[in-house]
């Protein structure tokens, strides 16, 4: 049976995927040669990289992506002013209109690929300990958790969550920054060594000026998040809801707190 794609709609998510991908087409490279270390080395590492081991065969592209790395340069030298997303959308006509002999030529060359891979795989998967398969399952894990975490931040600034204010220490730093700027031959570095040290050598009353601020921004802040989340449970966005973010920053410890410590 031969395999066939669906048109592309207008629509963000497929097309872009597909975007992507189009993006990344390589020039052909015969599956048989390439072994078990077979993506291409401007790739960022793969999860069994980052664990020291070898890159898992790669998956043999299908039909149609066959198709597309084809006909792509093609398409491109013939009209070079050609967007992305127009190449997108004519190959994909093209694969649509494209005659049978030719799609059935790639799905032979998939099926051919296919097996060599799943021969590649099984091999590979093998020579993997327990203790690998285990840290490999534990990195997919924290990229779907860091996956989740932007994409809960990204929500929660599109839906207007009001900003938490800055600490008493951080309104000292963007004061020095205008009082005492970075030096010519300073490095950020130095300089924020020098302005974290200058803030510990401040009396406490000179801390609570900036202490003052943050607490009154603070309030402000309780009252303007308390309101948003009402909001925000009253349309049904509960995940965006946390209470957490309400504790106050914490009071810089006095001299004489850190002299008894110290003691």
């Amino acid at each position: 049976m031969i395999y066939t794609t669906t048109l592309l709609s207008s629509r963000g998510g497929l097309i872009g995927s597909l975007m992507n991908k189009v993006r990344n087409l390589t020039p052909p490279r015969p599956l048989a040669a390439a072994g078990i270390s077979n993506s291409p080395a401007a790739q960022s590492k793969t999860l069994e990289e980052q664990v020291g081991l070898p890159p898992r065969p790669k998956k043999p592209l299908t039909p149609y992506f066959r198709f597309m790395r084809e006909q792509r340069p093609k398409l491109m030298a013939s009209n070079p002013k050609i967007t992305t997303i127009e190449a997108v959308r004519q190959l994909s006509k093209n694969w649509s209109d494209a005659d049978v002999q030719l799609k059935e030529r790639l799905q032979a060359e998939f099926k051919k690929d296919q097996q060599i891979y799943l021969e590649q795989r099984t091999k590979y998967d093998a020579t993997l300990t327990d203790e690998q398969r285990a840290e490999i399952k534990q990195l997919k894990q924290d990229l779907v958790d860091a996956k989740e975490r932007r994409q809960l931040r990204k929500r929660v600034k599109e839906l207007g969550r009001p900003k938490k204010p800055a600490s008493a220490f951080l309104r000292f730093i963007a004061s020095e920054r205008t009082n005492t700027p970075q030096g010519a031959k300073q490095t950020y570095r130095e300089w924020h060594q020098k302005t974290t040290a200058k803030w510990t050598r401040l009396s406490d009353s000179e801390k609570e000026v900036y202490m003052q601020e943050s607490r009154k921004e603070m309030e402000l802040y309780r009252k303007a998040i308390s309101v948003w989340e009402e909001k925000m449970i009253r349309l049904g966005h509960i995940d965006v809801v946390r209470h957490g973010n309400l504790i106050d920053p914490p009071e810089p410890k006095t001299r004489k707190t850190q002299a008894a410590k110290e003691k």
